[in-house]
């Protein structure tokens, strides 16, 4: 597998060669410092470049980053829009192990849009056309404080959907259920441990995406228990998760309620509760 230093060095190699390319720039995983370092991150560069579409056009010139044993083209899905003449990427998985996602940018696009994202770090500018830019921060992926009616939401979402989860797992509906435990319930329970972690670190860092580092904050317990919602097939093993996730929910909304001064609804979340585990008898 090629190292760090080697790969740095194919970009400036391949970007110094080409005239067509002004500048080069990276943001994701590796300009953060706070997300550990693994062979497993990919390379995400831009080019930014004199006109995308001769880039585009030619259908060998990506071969220059090496073997590539599978890749995608995003800006070419017939569902979603793109702005090709702007931006053009290739995600590229290479025989190596290594992954890069690649895009060339035009000059314009890249001064009005390099600060989108602060954890951006630029690695070549021959014509210092980019702007100065802070060093890389995620301060924008920080949890963020929520706001009394975005605690109320978040609280009234999971109760009101776990109606749905009730229903789904009286009639022993698995993949309904599935999707709607991870897709929305979990959503609201991510959030309000995400919360938690926020009060606790004075809402100064990241949880990840899908809060995957909540580890690094809650107690092995706390932890445990969240990992404890998820779920196979078995409506058995559902129906326990599910309960699982309701006493966390439950739980840190008290706490982070009464950290933030706000009141959470009870009569609420029990009325939900008793719904859920009621045989429909009422």
């Amino acid at each position: 597998m090629r190292n760090d230093v080697t790969m740095y060095k194919m970009f400036m190699d391949i970007a110094n060669e080409d005239s067509r390319i002004l500048a080069v720039y990276m943001n994701g995983s590796r300009t953060n410092i706070n997300v550990p370092k693994d062979i497993f991150q990919d390379y995400d560069i831009v080019f930014v470049v004199t006109e995308t579409k001769p880039f585009i056009e030619d259908k060998n010139w990506i071969q220059k980053f090496g073997n590539i044993l599978y890749m995608q083209y995003p800006d070419e899905h017939p569902d979603f829009p793109s702005d090709k003449e702007n931006f053009y990427g290739w995600l590229m998985q290479f025989d190596d192990g290594n992954r890069v996602d690649l895009h060339v940018e035009s000059q314009k696009h890249a001064i009005e849009h390099i600060l989108d994202d602060k954890l951006c770090r630029i690695l070549l500018d021959k014509k210092n056309i980019l702007p100065d830019i802070p060093e890389a921060t995620d301060e924008d992926y920080h949890v963020k404080k929520p706001t009394k009616a975005q605690f109320h939401a978040c609280t009234n979402e999971f109760w009101w959907c776990s109606n749905n989860l009730a229903k789904g797992l009286r009639r022993e509906e698995i993949t309904y259920v599935q999707d709607m435990a991870n897709f929305v319930v979990r959503k609201q329970l991510e959030k309000m441990l995400s919360w938690k972690v926020g009060i606790k670190t004075n809402f100064k860092v990241s949880v990840g995406k899908s809060a995957k580092y909540l580890h690094k904050w809650l107690d092995k317990q706390e932890y445990q228990d969240y990992l404890n919602t998820y779920f196979g097939g078995s409506i058995k093993d559902a129906w326990k998760a599910v309960f699982q996730m309701c006493d966390l929910f439950d739980s840190t909304s008290e706490y982070v309620a009464k950290e933030l001064g706000y009141t959470y609804h009870i009569d609420e979340a029990k009325a939900a509760r008793k719904f859920l585990e009621s045989p429909f008898t009422f």
